[in-house]
């Protein structure tokens, strides 16, 4: 991941919006709407919940209870740093070196992360989505991604943003459009703010029993079991100093097949992840290490993935599309009884 800057003020949706024209035909700017940096802000409310999604890579740029921000987010006019909010496509996290062979095909897609030689979080990180249905509660938004040289596929995607009385869920729907089977994985890049100073105090559950070990790179060359290691939050404690950037899999999962993440931030409402069983793969990311001018990790980052680092190499709970199908699956944040 990439450093973060220190937090900036959001700058708030202009009021609930009414529907806006079908997708198909041209989107008229209902009033209310504005036009940021991070294309159009679509605000969803209900009871005691709001949040606001950006057009601009699907972004969740804000989720508040009761008036107060959950999340670490950044500005409307401003790019951000660490894809904060971002939903990413058509790969998460990294492609070693930017090449992978699929169904006996080499492809190169551009490496964006030189430091690391990888291809990081997809092609869609900047590209503005476009509304199809905007509601009180709900905002549904969708994007066609052209084929390109290094993914020559074509998959249609449309995304559900909705609120409730429990909190805010996204649900995402991917279907191969083309004639070629397509590789496919997504994640979501929000982070939860730390609620008090510093995330050091929150205390944290992560029912995952299975950690990724990365080179240098981050790329992964294998998996270990979290117990007796400094990822074991299968019991809840404190994040205490502990910093990660790391993937896990293996998750414990309730009776309804959610697995559920747990935040109980030391100033504010303990908040819980919740990701069905299409994500069987979390991304955490603890913010950089304090610094001087830095003095507290503000955010912590638990990404839902459908598929492990570099799985267009080695195939690690990756999606394959054939023509035709499609893919759905959901996540969502919410405030815990």
């Amino acid at each position: 991941m990439r450093r973060l800057t220190r937090r900036a003020a959001l700058v708030s949706a202009a009021g609930a919006t009414t529907a806006v024209a079908l997708a198909g035909s041209p989107a008229a700017r209902p009033p209310g709407d504005q036009q940021t940096a991070n294309g159009r802000l679509y605000e969803i409310r209900s009871g005691r919940q709001r949040a606001v999604v950006a057009g601009v890579s699907a972004t969740l740029l804000s989720w508040r209870f009761d008036g107060r921000e959950m999340l670490l987010t950044h500005g409307a006019d401003e790019v951000g740093e660490g894809y904060r909010g971002k939903t990413i496509l058509p790969w998460p996290n990294r492609i070693d070196r930017g090449r992978y062979t699929f169904e006996g095909r080499e492809l190169q897609v551009p490496v964006n992360e030189p430091e690391r030689d990888a291809a990081l979080h997809g092609l869609m990180s900047f590209v503005e989505w476009q509304p199809v249905a905007h509601r009180g509660d709900r905002v549904e938004l969708e994007y066609r991604l052209p084929p390109t040289y290094g993914y020559p596929f074509q998959l249609a995607f449309r995304i559900e943003f909705a609120v409730d009385d429990d909190g805010v869920r996204s649900t995402l729907t991917a279907k191969n459009v083309g004639r070629t089977a397509a590789p496919f994985g997504t994640a979501n890049h929000t982070y939860l703010a730390a609620g008090g100073d510093r995330i050091d105090d929150i205390v944290f559950e992560l029912p995952a029993s299975t950690h990724y070990l990365v080179d240098d790179n981050l790329i992964p060359t294998g998996k270990a079991s979290v117990e007796g290691t400094r990822y074991d939050f299968r019991s809840a404690r404190p994040i205490g100093a502990t910093e990660m950037d790391t993937a896990f899999t293996d998750l414990r999962r309730r009776p309804d097949g959610d697995a559920v993440v747990r935040f109980a931030r030391p100033d504010g409402p303990t908040a819980e992840l919740w990701v069905d069983g299409t994500h069987d793969y979390l991304q955490v990311y603890t913010d950089d290490s304090p610094s001087e001018d830095r003095p507290a990790r503000q955010g912590i980052t638990v990404e839902p993935m459908t598929c492990a680092p570099n799985a267009f190499v080695t195939g690690d709970g990756l999606i394959t599309l054939r023509p035709g199908e499609t893919h759905r699956g959901s996540w969502g944040y919410r405030i815990a009884g």
